[in-house]
């Protein structure tokens, strides 16, 4: 008569020559490598259903990181930087002067913009600004626009404002609205979330607004508004942009 008992695999107590079988979260198979030496069929009954339960575990560990992996390829493209810190490629400056200053876009003079060659619909835009003024400080970020009306330095809609109280807001959409978020004279970053007809905003990191209400079209440049005579200079830096599909 054989004695029933439970075997060990991953101590090693009942088997010295035994190899423990690892477990771990990465897609693919699980390597192991085991020597049993095994008398009696209940104890054998234990090593099977032991190595059922181990390539079960795998098996499950590996679809759903696999299927996490696929989602999130599928719902966004790689994070790109829009400006490289060097120079203005990929850039359009219309109607002011605009210059690359210790890594930073430096808005200089002027009305109008430094727009992006290429458009955009749904994305995640991040980029840092700083207002040079000590007060009554303007500018702001456009995006989804896809042409400035004849005579006029900006287009008409959609603007992440930068004005002294009204930072982050677009008057557009109504929800879009937060204040006391910002750092006067110092950077601010933002982190603006475009996809359908919503949009969301953070700012230093915290959640500053949700919204929803974008209209046509739905895509479309991106750029930075100077308004420098009624608002002053500005600076931006860090800009990264990930497209969602």
């Amino acid at each position: 008569m054989v004695n029933e008992s439970t075997i060990d695999l991953a101590a090693r107590r009942d088997y010295p020559d035994t190899q423990p079988i690892a477990l771990s979260g990465d897609a693919g198979w699980n390597d192991f490598t085991f020597k049993v030496i095994v008398r009696g069929s209940m104890k054998t009954l234990h090593v099977f259903c032991t190595l059922v339960m181990v390539l079960a575990l795998s098996t499950t560990s590996c679809c759903t990181a696999c299927k996490s992996k696929k989602a999130g390829a599928q719902g966004k493209s790689a994070r790109v930087a829009l400006f490289d810190g060097k120079t203005l490629k990929g850039w359009t400056v219309l109607k002011c002067e605009a210059t690359v200053d210790s890594g930073d876009i430096l808005i200089a003079a002027g009305n109008g913009l430094v727009q992006t060659e290429k458009k955009y619909g749904d994305f995640v835009l991040e980029f840092e600004w700083k207002a040079l003024r000590d007060n009554k400080w303007d500018s702001g970020v456009y995006f989804r626009y896809d042409s400035v009306p004849q005579g006029k330095p900006w287009p008409v809609r959609y603007q992440a404002n930068l004005m002294q109280g009204m930072e982050g807001n677009i008057s557009d959409l109504p929800e879009a609205h937060s204040q006391g978020l910002i750092q006067a004279g110092q950077w601010n970053r933002f982190k603006l979330t475009v996809r359908g007809t919503k949009a969301a905003l953070q700012i230093n990191g915290t959640p500053a607004w949700e919204a929803d209400g974008l209209g046509e079209p739905t895509e479309g440049y991106i750029a930075l508004q100077a308004e420098v005579p009624g608002g002053g200079q500005h600076r931006f830096r860090n800009i990264y942009l990930t497209e969602l599909k």
